[in-house]
């Protein structure tokens, strides 16, 4: 058996995210022995956009390279596009921890309907005052609630503005095939997060885990959304349940 400390996790942030995001996380982890590589999803859109699948393709091809296959931790956006990577090439990974992320809308109205809401908010990073913009983001319901430790300044994105307007596009969860049937078929240790407060995601992860071979689901009390920063102790230790699971 690999020891847990071995264990290499890379992280993907969220939309109007970014790398340093992590920053707190990334400490925790390597105070216990782990190896943390968070990635600047935004380096992928730089030149032109650039599919859900593409980015699984990309993120596996580099997985495969490393030594010992990583865990893939993904926060909303990105555990949509981890949940891409694990589909991807399963075999290509150790585990995953996918957090407040949904699956795929299952009406076509729906997946319409945000694809319109994500090209304004695409607009809006491109030609709005970056500071309006940004306040308008943080304003959404679903983000509210008090980070333990909040994330990166988001004014440090505005020179990448052209990259984060593409996310919005490419990434949309309107352009996101329902993977509902794929997860179920998912031979992977899989940790779903959510936050109790989160009533949307939370109950998106009850509906989901059990339908799945190897996940489960960790409900954290005192949390909205933003897990990794609203509750960033409990984050850490569940992750390490799921770095236990992955190295029986």
């Amino acid at each position: 058996m690999e020891e847990v400390g071995t264990v290499k996790i890379w992280a993907l942030h969220g939309a109007v995210g970014q790398a340093a995001d992590w920053n707190d996380f990334a400490g925790r982890m390597q105070a216990a022995g782990h190896e943390v590589r968070a990635f600047d999803l935004w380096s992928f859109l730089e030149d032109g956009d650039y599919s859900l699948e593409e980015f699984a393709r990309q993120l596996c091809s580099e997985a495969r390279k490393e030594g010992d296959r990583p865990v893939l931790v993904g926060y909303s956006m990105g555990g949509r596009l981890a949940l891409h990577a694990v589909l991807e090439e399963t075999s290509a990974w150790k585990g995953a921890v996918v957090v407040s992320a949904h699956p795929g809308l299952q009406d076509e109205k729906e997946r319409m309907l945000r694809m319109a809401r994500d090209a304004e908010w695409a607009g809006k990073a491109l030609t709005a005052a970056w500071r309006n913009f940004i306040e308008a983001w943080e304003s959404q319901a679903v983000l509210q609630g008090r980070c333990a430790c909040p994330p990166a300044e988001r004014e440090l994105l505005e020179e990448r503005r052209v990259a984060v307007a593409r996310g919005f596009t490419s990434w949309s969860l309107g352009k996101q095939d329902d993977l509902r049937e794929k997860l179920a078929g998912l031979a992977l240790p899989l940790v779903w997060i959510s936050g109790r407060k989160d009533r949307k995601f939370n109950s998106l992860a009850g509906e989901l885990w059990p339908c799945m071979p190897e996940a489960f689901h960790l409900e954290v009390a005192e949390s909205g959304h933003r897990v990794p920063w609203q509750a960033p102790r409990e984050f850490a230790s569940c992750v390490e349940h799921l770095l236990d699971l992955a190295n029986r």
